[in-house]
């Protein structure tokens, strides 16, 4: 084993066979794409392998075997792969340096010094090995040699790294990632200057501790610990002090300035000492400015599970799923951080390394790992937390409708930071229409400093008239933002089908733009959805809704004063309007124009808007403020709407074609 534990090829071998997995995949002695797929998710540790990089691997040794054995005047052409050479080929790489080159090259029928001796792998664009290759190409001529493969220290912490897979998480390891550093920056571990044009090293995105690739296995220092192990540690507040160049820093306990690597700093409140100045003083950590925010490690423990794995019994590494049991800490508000990685191109995946560094890691989710599921079930027995969704207006209608389904003993507040276009809903609650790269300390003060706005939502049921006629799946079962018919919910709908078919073509917010006004131009000159009153009937609280005197195109139930990235169709009211309006409660439904025009929109009133809309004009007129609002038709606290053709629809930006239903719309009550 490794310093760090990892594996080598001589213990996967006798795992291999002392398990009777050779003998289960083996041809003769050869072993197929199952048994090579077994073989690196063993010797690597990881359970997420991608396949399709797995099979490119296999048909290489497999290629290259064969290509040998024409040479030789042998053509039969052969299945499997010698475990040898892939055991070979591996003990290449984790060695430094091959003991005999011809030896390994004979092993899998190449000769040294020919064009095949260059490993060129994933030279296609979109190939998991693309970026991993570029970054080793030192000469920067298109293939990978053996040498520059060995010099970019292709052993089994950077090769996942480069590959992007999930190492076996254990408490107290780094997460790395590689970086490129605008500035000089050391390895911890050797303590020389990282070199390079680009991605110069690997940084640990929990800790920031920074090392040489070559050096990632030379028993680098530990990453600070996210739990403690028995329920003795708990309450018991310690500094994680972990190696960093402190960058001339000054030392919080004695004021003198920090040398180069001859500092540490606590991950939890950001103090930073000389290695020298860590005994002295309070032991004792507060987790800093961020303090409301963090749920610190002595906070959690741990929880280990005995399973049974092959007729052997064995206890797990303690990894995320086990630690399964929160203390609370008196006084504080612990954050749960749900990001899409997904959204905002690669905003997402930034903004998640950044709160793994600014929180603890085991409060911070990837929903592209298993959804809110985890986060939610870890949370769920503490009675004073918040929840902060980092995505899109879909991706907190996502959480929101987690959290129905989970059944928490308590509903916690939810706040956003938007990410990507649209974000509807994030402007409303005053986040903003998209998160600009703010520092997101600011981000997490406001979250702290914020007020809690109750929100209505509405249930949504949507009945076809023939059930033997089957149209698009309906995307929603909860309207949070808005429902739609006709001219905004095509456009949204010719949208979406054509980045389903081409979605190279929509890899920009910028071109996205355009494809939209393109669609809004044909719309408009189509006019798809004219003479809409004719092609449905509404009913408010079982009230029919005159749509005579109006020529729609577009029928909009909003629940919220945001639409279309911000267009305010319901519009403000007139501040004098507003200070003559009654403080009775209002009737279930409104349909009098003078009373509407003087009605404001409230987020919590148990009432949901009606705007018709004329067509694509007037939806981009609203957008750009030259026309204050639609048509304003009704204020009701339920709804009904009965379609006589298919029309498109959209519920919260997901769109859809249905054909002839009922629609129903009713208010959720709180519970």
């Amino acid at each position: 084993l490794y310093a760090d534990g990892s594996l080598r090829v001589k213990d996967v071998m006798k795992e291999f066979h002392a398990g009777g997995r050779l003998v289960q995949y083996r041809f003769g002695e050869r072993i197929d794409a199952v048994g090579f797929s077994l073989f690196l998710k063993t010797y690597l540790e990881a359970d997420d392998f991608p396949a399709d990089f797995c099979q490119r691997l296999f048909h290489y040794f497999q290629n290259a075997e064969n290509i040998s054995r024409m040479f030789n005047g042998n053509r039969m052409q052969r299945s499997g792969v010698y475990l040898k050479d892939v055991s070979c080929y591996f003990s290449v790489l984790e060695e430094g340096q091959p003991r005999d080159k011809l030896e390994y090259f004979g092993s899998i029928g190449l000769t040294p010094g020919s064009s095949a001796e260059r490993l060129v792998i994933g030279q296609e664009p979109g190939s998991v090995l693309k970026d991993m290759m570029t970054a080793m190409d030192a000469d920067s001529s298109g293939a990978v040699t053996l040498q520059e493969w060995i010099q970019g220290g292709m052993n089994n912490v950077p090769l996942l790294v480069l590959l992007g897979l999930k190492m076996a998480e254990r408490d107290g390891q780094h997460i790395w990632r590689m970086k490129h550093f605008n500035k000089p920056v050391y390895c911890n571990v050797c303590q020389s200057m990282l070199l390079g044009l680009r991605k110069q090293g690997l940084c640990c995105t929990l800790c920031k501790y920074t090392v040489h690739g070559h050096c990632a296995n030379k028993n680098p220092g530990p990453c600070a610990c996210t739990f403690v192990k028995s329920k003795k540690q708990i309450g018991i507040p310690a500094h994680g002090w972990v190696s960093a160049d402190c960058d001339s820093s000054k030392c919080h306990f004695c004021n003198k300035k920090i040398k180069t690597l001859a500092g540490k700093h606590c991950v939890w409140c950001q103090q930073m000492r000389h290695d020298d100045c860590v005994n002295f003083g309070s032991s004792s950590c507060d987790c800093g400015s961020l303090r409301d925010h963090i749920l610190p490690p002595w906070a959690i423990y741990s929880s280990s599970k005995v399973t049974k794995n092959g007729g052997r019994f064995f206890c797990h590494p303690i990894i995320l799923q086990y630690v399964s049991n929160i203390a609370p800490i008196p006084d504080t508000h612990p954050l749960l951080v749900f990001v899409n990685p997904k959204s905002g191109g690669k905003q997402g995946e930034r903004v998640l390394r950044k709160f793994q560094y600014l929180l603890n890691p085991r409060q911070v989710y990837n929903l592209s790992n298993g959804g809110p599921g985890p986060g939610l079930h870890f949370f769920r027995n503490l009675h004073d937390y918040r929840i902060l969704v980092c995505g899109g207006d879909g991706t907190v209608g996502w959480i929101l409708d987690a959290i129905d389904k989970a059944d928490l003993p308590v509903r916690p507040p939810v706040a956003v930071l938007p990410l990507g276009t649209g974000n509807d809903l994030a402007r409303c609650l005053h986040w903003g229409g998209g998160y600009e790269g703010t520092d997101l300390r600011e981000i997490l003060k406001e979250v702290e400093e914020s007020s809690l706005v109750p929100m209505d939502r509405w249930s949504v049921q949507v009945i076809s008239e023939d059930p033997q006629e089957i149209g698009d799946p309906v995307p929603n079962e909860i309207i949070n933002n808005y429902f739609s018919i006709g001219v905004d919910a095509s456009i949204a709908h010719r949208f979406h089908s054509m980045r389903e078919k081409h979605p190279q073509k929509f890899n920009s917010r910028m071109k996205n733009k355009l494809w939209y006004f393109e669609f809004a131009t044909s719309e408009t000159i189509s006019a798809s959805c004219k003479k809409l009153r004719d092609c449905l009937s509404i009913e408010c609280c079982g009230t029919p809704l005159d749509l005579s005197g109006h020529s729609l195109e577009g029928l909009a139930v909003i629940n919220i004063p945001s639409m279309h990235g911000g267009s305010n169709l319901w519009g403000e009211a007139k501040k004098a309007d507003r200070d003559n309006v009654s403080e009775e409660e209002p009737p279930d439904v409104v349909t009098d124009h003078d009373v509407l025009k003087m009605s404001s929109q409230d987020l919590s009133d148990k009432r949901i808007e009606v705007v018709g809309l004329e067509g694509a004009i007037e939806m981009g007129q609203i957008y750009s403020g030259l026309k204050r609002a639609g048509h304003r038709l009704a204020q009701t606290s339920q709804i009904t709407i009965r379609t006589h053709k298919a029309l498109p629809m959209q519920i919260d930006g997901e769109p859809w074609m249905q054909p002839p239903c009922t629609v129903s719309v009713v208010n959720i009550p709180l519970k």
